[in-house]
Order: structure tokens, then C-alpha cells, then sequence
């Protein structure tokens, strides 16, 4: 295995918190990824599997395994299923927002509206991603994944992997384990090869973020463009030199509650009805039609809620932190907790805590971390 020296893993990962691992090994190509993981799992040794670390919360005390970089890059073209699309298969170590600023260039829409997301590709099914109302449910096609019960590279199709509100089966949320262990080797993505001029806007949420009208039309560019830049003044792309962008970005769920619980909430919190699918075909007996065909049931969708304002209108405004707290609310972003220098991952899950017990008392709701948690109680 291409073992390395072990470094903390608080340098690895976008919070910035985590202790060193007992082992490191950094795979670079395909065969690499795949010949240490069988080897790892041979052994029944503890793993895990770090890409950009942008979506990790790791404990303080040193982790009692091998922690494996994936380094794998790369992007290959392939024809789409029907007139129009592309398809992209992408390695699971490649850059994330790599992908989609490679997309946008060459006029191939579905993942513009996810720039400046961190991390790597192959993290991206795991959670499904998504920002502004487009996720990789969208455009995810397949993916390679090398099965830990059976050591197998297996393609596994899109529709197989249980992807929903930032879940898939193979996440491990907070206190269950993924339904499906593995890990990506690659993933496939069709994309419309739309070009480069001013193209429809889909998507309520993406055209409200953007403030554009339902009928206005830009191009991939001008999408990409204006989401980094909403995304920079809240503090969700990577600086260095700014400590609001030290965080998991958003650390907690938006949450999805059903209609009734909705109501109970102000009406001034953001919400977004999430789709139902309505039943199209019915049989009616001959000898029950009474010549009008009732109305199909239509049960009122779940509603994604804004979780954002839930923490700022429990009375924890942008900035907020505990006495003598290195770990803060992002002054651009009630959503991200950040590590103002030196948090300990014990001051940042302290501080969660408060965060949900918070909202809890004030709205009767428990929010849902967003990262894998790692050697950390919440």
C-alpha cells in the first residue's frame, strides 16, 4: 500500500478538527484505491476513506485505523442515451467543483447551480448532493463501487443507491450506519449539451436564488458565476484567510416535516413543498362508474424547511458563540459552524448541542447534522 507519514486529520479537513490517524495512505490511481481497500478489509482493519474532508467532523482523539486519501483524478466523455447529452464518468478523487467548472466550459448544464461546493466527486452520491434546488439526483447515472461484503468493483445504477434529501444508502448518518458499505471508485453523469448561450432557468428555488424572473434565460456561465459569488458572501467557498470558511458548511439539515408540523411554524420561515408523485392511471369497475371519475387522492407533500432561520430565530444570531468558545456560528451564515482557530472538535460538537436544544425549546424540532461524524457525540 503507498503508505505516507500520518498527519492530523484537522489538516485534512475543511472544520479543521481531528487527531492523527495510526496510519495514512494516500491511492492516487484506480488500482490503487481498490488493491488497499481489499487489503484493508482482508485484514478487518478499522478505515476510513478521506477525499477533500469537506463533509467530515472528526474527534479530537486519534483514530485507531488507516485513513486513505483518494487522489484518483480525471474526466472521460462518453456518448449520452439520447440526442443532446453527454456523459461524463468521472474518477471519485477528482475535484468537485473541478467537475462542474469543466462542465460549464465545455456547455453541458445539470450541475452549474452546485459551484463552489467542496470536496470530491466521489463524495458527491453519498449524500446527494445539492445546492439551490439541483442535486446529482438529477444527472447521476451510475457509479463504480468496490463492495466491502464481496471486494467487487460493481456498476451500480443511480436508482440503486436510495438517493434523497442528502442521503443515500451508503452514508452513515448520525447514530445508524450506511445501509451499504463501499466505496466509489468512479461515477457516470449525463449532462444536456446545451452550449454556451442564454438558455431557461429550471427550478423554482434556483431561479429565486439567482432573483431571476420564471421567463428570464442565461447562459451556464452566468449561473456558475453568480452562485460563487452568492456562495462567497456567505462564507461557503474555501478561503484561508477567512475563518467563516472553516467549517462543513451547512452543519445542519434543512428539515423535511410534514405539511401539519409546517403549519405550526411562522409563516415567515422559508419553506419548499417537495414534490409528490400523483398516480395517473386509475381503473374504475364498469359497474361502480356513475359517469364522473373522482378526483385522485392528493396527499399534501412533506415541506423542506429553512434551518437557517430556525437557529437565527431561536436567538443565536450570525457570530454567536460560547463563553470562551474557539468555535462560532459564521458571521455570514447562521448555518456553518466554524472553527475560529484552534477549536477543538469537542468545543464544536459543544456548540452544536446548544444549537439543537435551542431550536428544539423554541420550535419543538430536532435538526439533523450534515456531516459524517466521526469519533464525535452530539
Amino acid at each position: 500500500m503507498p503508505e505516507i507519514t500520518p498527519v492530523p486529520l484537522a489538516q485534512l479537513t475543511t472544520l479543521r478538527a481531528g487527531g492523527a490517524p495510526a496510519r495514512m495512505v494516500e491511492a492516487r490511481t484506480r488500482d490503487e484505491l481498490i488493491a488497499t481497500m481489499r487489503r484493508l478489509w482482508a485484514d478487518d482493519e478499522p478505515w476510513l476513506v478521506v477525499g477533500g474532508g469537506s463533509n467530515l467532523f472528526v474527534g479530537d482523539e486519534p483514530f485507531e485505523g488507516t485513513v486513505v486519501l483518494v487522489r484518483t483524478r480525471g474526466i472521460e466523455r462518453l456518448p449520452g442515451s439520447r440526442p443532446g447529452a453527454v456523459r461524463l464518468r468521472v474518477q471519485a478523487g477528482h475535484d468537485w467543483d473541478g467537475l462542474v467548472a469543466s462542465a460549464v466550459d465545455a456547455g453541458l448544464a445539470g450541475i452549474e447551480a452546485m459551484s463552489g461546493i467542496p470536496g470530491t466527486a466521489g463524495a458527491a452520491p453519498i449524500q446527494n448532493v445539492g445546492a439551490y434546488g439541483q442535486e446529482i439526483v438529477e444527472t447521476l447515472v451510475e457509479v463504480e463501487l468496490l463492495d466491502e461484503l464481496t471486494g467487487e468493483v460493481e456498476t451500480v445504477p443511480a436508482s440503486a443507491l436510495e438517493l434523497g434529501f442528502r442521503t443515500s444508502s451508503l452514508k452513515a448518518h448520525y447514530g445508524q450506519g450506511a445501509r451499504r458499505t463501499g466505496v466509489i471508485v468512479s461515477l457516470t453523469l449525463e449532462l444536456a449539451d446545451v452550449g454556451h448561450g442564454d438558455v431557461p432557468v429550471p427550478g423554482v428555488q434556483l431561479r429565486q436564488a439567482l432573483r431571476l424572473d420564471p421567463d428570464a434565460e442565461v447562459s451556464l456561465r452566468w449561473i456558475r458565476d453568480t452562485v460563487l459569488a452568492t456562495r462567497a458572501a456567505k462564507g461557503m467557498v474555501l478561503d484561508d484567510a477567512d475563518p467563516d470558511t472553516h467549517s462543513a458548511g451547512s452543519f445542519f439539515q434543512n428539515a423535511i416535516v410534514s405539511a401539519a408540523f409546517a403549519r405550526t411554524l411562522p409563516p415567515e420561515c422559508p419553506r419548499w413543498p417537495l414534490k409528490v408523485e400523483v398516480e395517473q392511471v386509475r381503473v374504475i369497475p364498469l359497474d361502480s362508474y356513475a359517469g364522473i371519475a373522482p378526483a385522485p387522492d392528493a396527499p399534501a407533500p412533506d415541506v423542506k424547511v429553512s434551518a437557517a432561520w430556525l437557529i437565527e430565530h431561536s436567538g443565536l444570531g450570525k457570530g454567536f458563540h460560547l463563553p470562551r468558545s474557539r468555535a462560532a456560528l459564521s458571521t455570514k451564515h447562521a448555518l456553518a459552524l466554524t472553527n475560529r482557530g484552534g477549536a477543538t472538535a469537542g468545543e464544536l460538537a459543544e456548540l452544536a448541542r446548544y444549537i439543537q436544544q435551542r431550536v428544539q425549546s423554541e420550535y419543538g424540532l430536532i435538526l439533523q447534522p450534515e456531516p459524517v461524524l466521526v469519533g464525535v457525540e452530539l
